[in-house]
């Protein structure tokens, strides 16, 4: 394969796993069900993933690559924090 194809797919997979954990926070719809979804399990099980193709990569990515792959992380980790953080809230509240 050649390289250009390479980094290709590999934005496309950091692009759909930032998708997949988006929508598991609840953050965006899930585009086969119409409606907003949230498991904070399986998002985090998305960012663990990411993390782990972080560090098995390590020094094998282009400037690009890497830069991505960083800002994806930094966002999703956000994210999942801000929800946590709201769930945490709703609990409170309802006690």
């Amino acid at each position: 394969m050649d390289n250009e194809k390479n980094k290709q797919l590999f934005f496309s997979l950091v692009a759909t796993f930032h998708a997949t954990a988006m929508q598991q926070m609840g953050k965006i719809k899930n585009p086969i069900t119409d409606s907003i979804e949230r498991n904070l399990e399986e998002a985090q099980m998305s960012i663990d993933i990411l993390d782990m193709i972080d560090a098995k990569t390590k020094g094998n990515l282009d400037e690009d690559e890497a830069r991505l792959l960083k800002s994806v992380l930094q966002d999703l980790k956000i994210n999942y924090v801000d929800e946590v953080a709201k769930e945490q809230s709703n609990t409170q509240t309802k006690q």
